[in-house]
């Protein structure tokens, strides 16, 4: 199935694409379905699985909240998140465009339940309205699938089907010039198209956008980035959420560029400039800040620190490069996505900052002037280094140790693109067969190391 850049690359709020951004649409689409059935007295909402175990350290209540009185992911301010939700909280009442007041009260209209996971998937919410006289006027269950995607059980259904019939999807994409849902294919119309992966995915995107909206957009995703890594490095402080977690980007920043021009830096402060990209946009995603799912917020800062590093660091970067990188991750994103999983409350962390480092490879590998061959080259070997990746974050945060993960998912995604780029792009390993193993191994997982907090880091760290 044809997934956009602007689908796997989404613009809203930390900490959590799946925790915070899926809930908050889910609740907006809940809205709109109320919308055509008629009034209803009282909302309440029920969060299921990872939702539930991790949802307080990933502000989902406070997402739902927001969702509900009508904010969307990429138009809320962040800094305007406390006090809405404050005020929801005090008035036990949401007043949404087009609909009577409803009562809504988050403290006993909102319920973790701790249970087993509903059937569809590990990340489910259920909206009920209700009227005055206690009776159910709709109810509809939401997954968030991860990177902000949210489905329905209908819909979760057909994106399941997709996967499993081939057929299916190029049935969906018979618009597109070039509706590749594997490696192979892929490869297969570089070879008889004579095009890089970059060229057949802008192609695609002109079949659904005009090329002035593209570039615009493009230009506004990679400013967000951008913004968000220059905030980042300029903020300090403590991250909310209780680890008393100190942020660290600006002062590691601060020492490099004391360092530049200076006899005694070591050749690996490279290294330094990847990781302080990445954390910066992981330190404002803890905080709740405004990043780009890329293609999930817990793994929001792999792509653009490489996507920086290339602008500032490598010799020769262009502006045309720019947009190959962020083209042809985009492309590896929905492969990925397609076939495998880009949700740590379905396969563990392996589909997150595993899979923004194949796409951070594939796209620096892109930038650098590297074959088809050698592109797909560069995306096996960072995905293949992240395949068992648990998600266990401590305290349900965003933070531990999510943080550092981001950098060292940027470091691989340059030393995969440079041993890409040192050899023809043949190797043993096919990307199809990789996302497949990885796929297989979340299926495998034990549900404590996928998004609940309730194993490895997430039980053995210190009490702060």
């Amino acid at each position: 199935m044809f997934l956009s850049i602007f689908d796997i690359f989404k613009i809203g709020i930390g900490p959590s694409s799946s925790h915070t951004m899926g809930p908050m649409t889910a609740a907006a689409r809940f809205l709109e379905s109320l919308r055509q059935h008629g009034r209803a007295h009282r909302i309440h909402v029920t969060l299921h699985g990872s939702l539930a175990f991790t949802g307080k350290g990933h502000a989902t209540d406070r997402a739902v909240i927001l969702g509900l009185i009508g904010q969307l992911p990429d138009s809320l301010n962040p800094d305007d998140a406390a006090r809405l939700e404050s005020e929801v909280r005090q008035n036990r009442v949401i007043e949404p465009d087009g609909l009577a007041p409803i009562v809504f009260d988050p403290e006993t209209d909102l319920v973790f339940d701790y249970g087993p996971s509903l059937p569809g998937h590990a990340n489910g919410l259920i909206f009920q309205a209700i009227d005055e006289a206690g009776r159910l006027v709709l109810q509809e269950t939401y997954y968030s699938i991860g990177g902000g995607f949210v489905v329905n059980d209908e819909e979760l259904a057909a994106t399941l089907h997709e996967k499993t019939d081939e057929h299916v999807a190029d049935m969906r994409d018979h618009d597109y010039p070039f509706p590749f849902s594997t490696a192979r294919q892929m490869l297969a119309m570089g070879q008889a198209s004579g095009l890089s992966i970059s060229q057949m995915k802008r192609a695609n995107e002109v079949a659904h956008w005009d090329e002035e909206s593209l570039t615009e957009r493009l230009v506004t995703l990679r400013s967000a980035m951008n913004s968000c890594i220059d905030r980042g490095l300029r903020m300090e402080g403590i991250l909310p959420g209780g680890l008393k977690v100190k942020r660290r980007a600006r002062a590691i920043h601060e020492q490099l560029l004391a360092e530049r021009g200076k006899n005694l830096v070591q050749p690996h402060a490279e290294n330094d400039w990847l990781s302080v990209y990445a954390m910066a946009v992981n330190e404002e995603n803890a905080a709740g800040g405004r990043v780009v799912t890329s293609p999930t917020n817990g793994a929001a800062g792999v792509v653009p620190a490489v996507l920086r590093y290339y602008q500032d660091h490598c010799v020769g970067a262009t502006e045309e490069g720019v947009v190959d990188c962020l083209l042809t991750a985009a492309a590896i994103g929905g492969l990925i996505k397609h076939n495998a999983s880009i949700s740590g409350a379905e396969v563990g962390c392996q589909g997150e900052v595993g899979s923004a480092s194949a796409m951070a490879a594939a796209g620096l590998c892109a930038a650098l002037g590297g074959s088809n061959e050698q592109i797909e080259n560069a995306a096996e070997i960072a995905l293949e280094h992240h395949l068992g990746m648990t998600c266990d974050p401590a305290g349900g945060l965003v933070q531990v140790p999510c943080i550092e993960r981001n950098a060292m998912g940027a470091i691989k995604a340059v030393s995969a693109a440079s041993l890409a780029l040192r050899g023809d792009g043949t190797h043993f390993m096919p990307l199809d067969n990789c996302i497949e193993t990885m796929r297989q191994t979340g299926l495998d997982m034990n549900h404590k190391y996928k998004e609940t907090s309730l194993g490895g880091i997430a039980v053995n760290f210190p009490a702060c």
